[in-house]
């Protein structure tokens, strides 16, 4: 089991632990929360402390909503957001892009289900953003297990406190994520809370024999398996699609956008572009094979869904293969396709 945390820094009072108990009752009833000890953290952890303030589309831009507003109904539009199952932008950059974000809740669950942590696991969070997920794994594993890094110190900062306001002192590392955390290796467990173009070749080699890798990819989950001698790490993706804000790196050799540049639709009929099957394919095999030939593979493998797609890290090397890695599907990742 995870550190106890007699103290959440400021009480919550009846409205928000009444809200805090609908989103988790509400995730439970969707199938999330199976695990009695994840539950526990998200009924315990405050998404409140995390996200004080977030910003909600509008015509023209965006609109701080928070929690210190004078008016009592617009404190209460952020209460409700905030214990909304909905993801919540929390910085936007001067060019109006979204920069950090705290994920859906029930998503941060799936994924946190699907790293399949046991006891005593060392885990890197590569995305810090606002805290929030590395104060429930703090929760569950204990602090000294959890290592979160992100790239700014404005971020990394700001998530320090509000995690040790809610109990929660994990270390949180200002750096580039692509590069993983080597000071702090082996890990157990890496977990992304960002999007990936392609897997960061340091990642695997900062892993134990055996662990696990877990990252938005293409609009996917891709879950690789760390050989033993960490050079190798291969996996397939789960079902559920996902869109998180990409990767944010110094390295231009490491992460990047999932969707990559110049990825379009042209020569594809209207029907597969709406089909978000096709599109996910067309995210992950962007740069490799062009929008006719995806097409073409696709309708062929009879509209392949996630689950039929994979990756394989391998030293410098890593491609992406639909069915088996040794199958007549196989592209290199960023690279030119073979057997399409």
């Amino acid at each position: 089991m995870g550190t106890l945390h007699p103290g959440h820094g400021r009480a919550a009072g009846p409205e928000t632990a009444a809200a805090r108990t609908r989103l988790v009752r509400m995730i439970a009833l969707g199938g999330g929360l199976t695990d009695p000890r994840w539950r526990a953290a998200f009924d315990e952890v405050p998404r409140d402390v995390f996200v004080p303030s977030f910003y909600e589309p509008m015509a023209g831009g965006y609109e701080l909503v928070a929690a210190d507003d004078p008016d009592p109904r617009r404190r209460g539009r952020w209460l409700r957001g905030v214990y909304r199952d909905g993801p919540l932008a929390t910085r936007i950059g001067e060019d109006g892009a979204l920069v950090s974000s705290s994920s859906q809740p029930s998503l941060m669950a799936l994924m946190l289900d699907a790293l399949d942590v046991e006891d005593g696991c060392r885990v890197l969070e590569i995305g810090t953003g606002s805290g929030y997920n590395a104060a429930l794994l703090s929760h569950r594993l204990g602090d000294r297990a959890v290592t979160t890094i992100d790239l700014e110190e404005e971020i990394t900062s700001v998530a320090r406190e509000r995690l040790a306001a809610a109990g929660y002192r994990p270390a949180v590392v200002t750096g580039d994520g692509a590069l993983g955390c080597p000071r702090r290796a082996p890990f157990d467990r890496i977990i992304a809370t960002c999007s990936l173009g392609s897997v960061p070749v340091a990642w695997p080699r900062q892993c134990a024999a055996g662990a696990k890798i877990l990252a938005p990819m293409a609009t996917g989950l891709i879950a690789l398996r760390v050989a033993r001698d960490g050079g190798r790490a291969e996996g397939r993706f789960l079902a559920t699609p996902v869109f998180f804000v990409p990767l944010r790196t110094t390295d231009a050799s490491a992460g990047g956008d999932a969707a990559g540049p110049g990825v379009t639709g042209r020569g594809v009929p209207r029907h597969a572009l709406a089909d978000d099957r096709f599109r996910f394919l067309l995210s992950l095999a962007a740069g490799s094979l062009p929008p006719r030939e995806a097409y073409e593979l696709w309708r062929r493998e009879r509209r392949p869904t996630r689950e039929r797609y994979g990756v394989t890290v391998e030293g410098d090397r890593q491609w992406a293969w639909l069915d088996s890695p040794d199958g007549p599907y196989v592209w290199q990742t960023g690279g030119a396709p073979n057997g399409a």
